[in-house]
């Protein structure tokens, strides 16, 4: 076993954490004065800075996820903040910056909404910037699912036209900015017709109205069909995207936003002929450190956009901020800031 460092002042015996002890409204996060957690072998503890806010942390307040989330329970399945202590073979360092998601964190094990979390140093994601902890905290679980489904998921190329279906979400208006900046060309769907210039803002080409029959407008623009499109709709929506793809292009199913993550009855045959359907639910490891630092460069520099809706200060504030991502009323990331 190596041997822990820890950063020079201590951590506290006790933090401020969100606790949901068991399912229920948003009266069910509640701040509570409860033990640092202790740091096992291969884990990495962080002071959390900032993290965001996400509709899975919503289903686990709700009581709607599945039985590998048990209560009580502090949420949050991202973060960002600086190493308190870490084993030394971590290759990490008390102090620096990182960044944490997915693998379990709020769900089987305690995650972000707290001033300290503890995560397996497999899932730590080390980075150097001077942009404000409100803009990184909006970017792992949005940029690593973004990007993980442009790369794993599509194999997208300079050159290629993509369509996101579901553009207006956070994972929707992220795709198009690492899209843009790979040299793709974007369409990227809203419901709402009001909605498009979010779409243009964010870099996409051809804004779509979405009114569940999506084809026949794609292919107005594309005879041929999209080299590749991201369904983050649902299942609903993935038989009138599968259409949307031409000949040996790609259709990778990432999220469901409609609700609807099963198909009845499903046949084969509903891909159309020479169509590839993937899928993508990636974790930490499939957003490298360096694409992750080139992405904050592309941020600082102005060529990548960061949809943050709305920064909330101080967990007093957690309760508006999963009402206010609930009521889908402000497109973007909503981000929470530990200030000091």
């Amino acid at each position: 076993m190596s041997q822990g460092t820890a950063a020079g002042d201590a951590a506290p015996a006790t933090m401020r954490a969100i606790v949901v002890t068991g399912p229920g409204g948003l009266e069910a996060l509640e701040i509570k004065d409860v033990p640092v957690p202790i740091r096992k072998p291969g884990w990495v503890r962080i002071q959390m800075k900032a993290f965001g806010v996400n509709e899975s942390e919503i289903t686990t307040r709700k009581g709607e996820s599945d039985a590998e989330v048990t209560y009580p329970r502090v949420p949050g399945i991202e973060g960002v903040g600086v190493v308190d202590e870490t084993d030394e073979a971590s290759g990490l360092r008390p102090g620096q910056q990182v960044a944490t998601m997915m693998g379990n964190m709020g769900r089987s094990y305690d995650g972000s909404y707290a001033q300290y979390v503890t995560v397996p140093a497999a899932q730590v994601i080390p980075f150097e910037t001077s942009l404000p902890w409100e803009v990184v905290g909006a970017l792992p679980e949005m940029f690593q699912t973004a990007y993980g489904s442009l790369t794993t998921g599509l194999d997208l190329n300079a050159g290629q036209t993509l369509l996101i279906r579901g553009g207006t979400s956070t994972v929707g208006l992220s795709a198009a900015t690492i899209a843009k900046d790979l040299g793709a060309t974007v369409l990227s769907t809203t419901r709402s017709p009001g909605r498009a210039g979010e779409l243009r803002a964010a870099g996409v080409d051809h804004p779509l109205v979405d009114d569940g029959a999506l084809a026949d407008q794609v292919r107005a623009l594309l005879p041929d069909g999209v080299d590749a499109a991201l369904e983050l709709v649902g299942c609903s929506a993935l038989a009138d995207t599968l259409c949307t793809v031409r000949r040996h292009g790609t259709v990778c199913f990432t999220g469901a936003l409609a609700g609807q993550w099963t198909i009845p009855d499903f046949t084969p045959f509903t891909i159309p002929s020479g169509v590839r359907l993937t899928s993508y639910a990636g974790e930490a490891a499939d957003l490298p450190a360096d694409v992750f630092a080139h992405q904050l460069q592309a941020i600082a520099e102005g060529r990548l956009k960061v949809p943050v809706a709305k920064v909330y200060h101080g967990l007093e504030q957690v309760r508006d901020a999963q009402a206010d991502l609930e009521s889908g009323a402000t497109p973007g990331k909503h981000v929470v800031v530990l200030d000091d």
